[in-house]
């Protein structure tokens, strides 16, 4: 290693070093510095932190760290331009997203994409084959592998901390796929499988694997490894095709951390709730540790405008036996392109998701916010709860029915007469009195 290149944040983890990114995390997580070089260095934990992305808060990734959330934003060939893709990534930033994904299929993909990581303070992903297949003329059978090492090396010049690559989906694994109900769901698994069937070779992804981890390496980029035969409905959860895929991407994993490239592996899908556990555990096997990144789980096919709520469902779930990072899904999920507003919806359901896992898991910290709304509630202090919510827009947009409601001890669903906590309070002597002393308290410290 020299000065000028330092190596890969897993490289310097190994060799003992404790780096500035490293020291950021373990403030971020309450954890010591050493613990998290220690889950650097065995691959439990990522931390996206390409040093050509300037002004990124770097985060960790792994089962150490909180759960983390992730947003899709990107436009689509229809629809969408850079300002309003800006403004879903600011959105999602505002509230709580933990990193972006730009998954732009439409426009000048490089002005957008550089747009957007200029005024990112969050890590930023894509996947690099959208952008190739596009140079191409839009067909996966027309994919020039070249150019895709190409498009991956432009994108980490330029910045980007993390890519999905769709490496796992072979040839093989392609019969098992076509006995689907959905076949595959995953954009860059069906560009993959259409090049493979077209030119009958082999994943140019996985066959140039080495020329990949080569590029990852160079741009301290981190390889999520794609599930491009995740599960698009529950007919087709957890069958052989799906983990298949998952034995070749444990594979690849160990290949990437002799390579000294970070590496996290992406999951499913559509997955009924019994089976998440099962799902989760077998890819912290397969894959040693690596952390587990999933879409959803979306736990039931019938609810379109309201995946938000089915993945939230299964993400608290999946977060808590062991994902560490949540995917969004917005309402529109299966219906169309989600607009600002739904990238608010779907990275608060996910944040919710991630926050519940967090405190079942006994997270240091968890419960504490927990506890100071709980506080906050039982002596009627609005401001402090609207302080304290997840998305503290919604709850004042609520409230805001009526006169001085903010200083009014119940609230529309019970009235006074029938408010439980205001009974409770009267009854044990509290109420009033304990909150005026709670808050001569709070202004008694300032």
């Amino acid at each position: 290693m020299t000065e000028k290149d330092p190596g890969t944040q897993l490289e310097r983890a190994a060799r003992g070093e404790i780096t500035p990114e490293m020291e950021k995390v373990a403030r971020k997580e309450g954890l010591s510095p050493e613990k998290v070089r220690e889950e650097v260095a065995a691959g439990r934990m990522v931390i996206p932190a390409n040093p050509s992305h300037r002004g990124m808060e770097p985060i960790g990734i792994g089962m150490a760290c909180r759960t983390k959330v992730n947003a899709n934003i990107g436009n689509s060939s229809l629809c969408s331009g850079i300002e309003e893709e800006i403004a879903k990534m600011r959105r999602a930033v505002q509230f709580g997203a933990d990193t972006v994904m730009d998954l732009s299929t439409g426009g000048d993909l490089d002005k957008i994409r550089t747009a957007i990581l200029a005024e990112c303070p969050v890590p930023l992903g894509t996947v690099p084959i959208y952008q190739a297949v596009k140079e191409a003329g839009g067909k996966g059978e027309d994919l020039d592998p070249d150019r895709l090492l190409e498009v991956i090396d432009r994108q980490g010049s330029q910045g980007v901390d993390y890519i999905t690559v769709h490496c796992g989906v072979l040839r093989d694994h392609l019969p098992l796929a076509e006995k689907r109900v959905m076949g595959i769901v995953s954009r860059g698994g069906s560009l993959m499988a259409a090049w493979m069937k077209a030119h009958g070779e082999e994943n140019p992804l996985y066959a140039r694997f080495d020329d990949l981890l080569e590029i990852a390496r160079r741009h301290d980029m981190t390889l999520s490894l794609g599930d491009g035969l995740r599960p698009g409905c529950l007919a087709d959860a957890s069958d052989e095709a799906q983990f298949a895929e998952l034995r070749v991407l444990g594979e690849l994993v160990r290949r990437a951390r002799k390579a000294g490239v970070q590496t996290m592996v992406e999951g499913p899908g559509h997955i009924p709730l019994d089976q998440i556990r099962m799902n989760v555990e077998r890819e912290i096997q397969e894959c040693d540790g690596a952390p587990f990144y999933l879409l959803g789980p979306v736990v039931t096919d019938v609810a379109p405008g309201y995946d938000h709520l089915t993945s939230a469902i299964g993400g608290t779930l999946a977060a808590f036996f062991g994902a560490s990072m949540l995917c969004y899904v917005t309402p529109m999920e299966h219906l169309g392109l989600p607009g600002v507003e739904d990238v608010r919806r779907g990275v608060i359901a996910s944040r919710i998701a991630a926050h519940a896992a967090d405190v079942a898991r006994g997270r240091p910290g968890a419960r504490d916010w927990d506890d100071a709304m709980a506080r906050a509630r039982i002596v009627f202090d609005w401001e402090k709860q609207f302080e304290l919510a997840m998305d503290p827009e919604r709850a004042r947009e609520l409230r805001s029915g009526g006169d001085k409601t903010e200083e009014v001890d119940y609230c529309t669903m019970c009235g006074p007469e029938f408010c439980a906590m205001r009974i409770s309070n009267r009854a044990f002597g509290k109420g009033g009195e304990a909150r005026k002393e709670e808050r001569a308290s709070e202004a008694g410290g300032e």
